[in-house]
């Protein structure tokens, strides 16, 4: 039996994980039945903003620059 590469590990978990992170996406998105729930413009912006921070996070440890936990100063 072939052992799995690094890079068919990758996709496999990244393909799962991304979906997930989709559908619950998706899932978030039904909260929005104002029929059902009941919120504000604060709440919402207060929920992507989360989100999106993460994301940026995230995607910055894809890259070679420091992520906020490791950067470090200079005056440049």
């Amino acid at each position: 039996m072939k052992e799995e590469t690094k890079r068919e590990k990758f996709v496999r978990i990244a393909e799962a994980r991304t979906n997930k992170i989709i559908n619950m996406i998706q899932l978030l998105g039904n909260c929005s039945n104002q029929g059902l729930y009941e919120y504000t413009t604060k709440d919402v912006n207060k929920i992507f903003s989360a989100i999106q921070a993460e994301l940026d996070e995230a995607k910055k440890r894809y890259s070679k620059q420091d992520s906020q936990k490791g950067s470090k100063f200079t005056l440049d």
